[in-house]
């Protein structure tokens, strides 16, 4: 289902923008399929070499590196323009399904009880809405343009959380094995009774790894401009508690 919507659906959309005469097409991917790496000690750029062997653990970033691949496959030709543009973690207000911010109401809900060995990136939305007009005036055709705001491990991003918001940060470390196994047998458990388990063993997985990088080509060519990431922050905290805790659930972030 993933690989036929982002793949499949992506390949038809090109041909048939290409056949409709389109010139330029900016296309949303993710971070994930460029920046992703074993250690913190990298700020991996667009020249970064693809890492295979770790995304293609999951399918939905394997997807959208195939996606991108497809997207250049089927746009090309004289005077077409395929700009793709590569954001981190979106975080901010607005965010309905919880598509990305969930790990921020998973934190005030207190389902987090342990801190993960690895580093996460993030980014508002509203920067990156920005950043798109941008790339549709600006970007050069099969380029790439990464986009974060801060590059923080798990430690320190529940540790601002916990400012922000005074609910305590998780402090228990455990080893990745126990973490992934511990993991899979509460969903096992709560798939068993029919609930919607606290965690997925997937993101417990992907949170030991590295998700940091460098925005500077998108700083240099588009002009992107991030805004500090306590405002991101703060923004996220109010809405997540507003929209899907309640007004009075926890005193409002200061």
């Amino acid at each position: 289902m993933m690989f036929s919507l982002h793949v499949e659906g992506t390949r038809l959309l090109c041909r048939a923008a290409a056949r409709a005469g389109v010139k330029s097409i900016v296309m949303a991917s993710t971070s994930g399929t460029i920046a992703v790496t074993d250690t913190g000690d990298v700020l991996p750029d667009e020249e970064w070499p693809t890492p295979l062997e770790i995304i293609s653990r999951w399918p939905y970033y394997a997807s959208k590196l195939y996606q991108e691949r497809a997207a250049l496959e089927n746009f090309a030709g004289k005077g077409r323009r395929l700009v793709i543009v590569n954001p981190s973690l979106l975080l901010g207000p607005g965010d309905e399904r919880l598509s990305s911010t969930k790990v921020v109401l998973d934190f005030l809900a207190r389902k987090i009880i342990s801190v993960p060995k690895g580093g996460l990136s993030f980014v508002d939305a509203r920067d990156v809405a920005q950043a798109l007009f941008k790339a549709m005036a600006r970007g050069e055709h099969g380029e790439r343009y990464l986009l974060g705001a801060a590059n923080w491990t798990f430690d320190e991003f529940f540790g601002r959380l916990e400012r922000l918001t005074k609910v305590s940060a998780p402090r228990l470390a455990l080893p990745s094995r126990l973490a992934v196994n511990g993991a899979k047998g509460l969903n096992a458990l709560f798939r068993h009774w029919k609930l919607a388990p606290p965690v997925e063993p997937v993101e417990v997985e992907m949170a030991d790894y590295f998700w940091y990088l460098d925005s500077s080509k998108a700083v240099r060519e588009l002009g992107f401009v991030a805004r500090d990431p306590s405002e991101t922050l703060l923004d996220t905290v109010n809405y997540v508690r507003d929209n899907f805790l309640g007004n009075a659930a926890f005193s409002r972030a200061g």
